[in-house]
């Protein structure tokens, strides 16, 4: 099955991530070093791509960040919020 999609974002959830993330007070490599205490392993460069849109973050990938920027999953996929 070919996934088609309207844009060329690859996730829905990156400009949420970044934004939870920074009300978090926290950088990106500090973003990376708390999920790998839940061993979910993205690095620096990783969490960039996603907070670009320029890469596609797995459903529990999405459940990591969720847990460690204590937000719901729906609030990271809802875009018109």
């Amino acid at each position: 099955m070919k996934i088609i999609r309207e844009s060329n974002s690859m996730n829905l959830a990156g400009p949420k991530i970044k934004k939870a993330r920074l009300q978090n007070g926290l950088t990106q490599e500090q973003l990376s070093a708390k999920l790998e205490t839940i061993a979910v392993y993205i690095d620096r460069a990783s969490i960039s791509k996603i907070e670009q849109q320029k890469r596609i973050v797995t459903d529990y990938e999405l459940m990591a960040f969720s847990k460690i920027l204590k937000v719901s999953v729906h609030w990271l996929l809802n875009v018109y919020h």
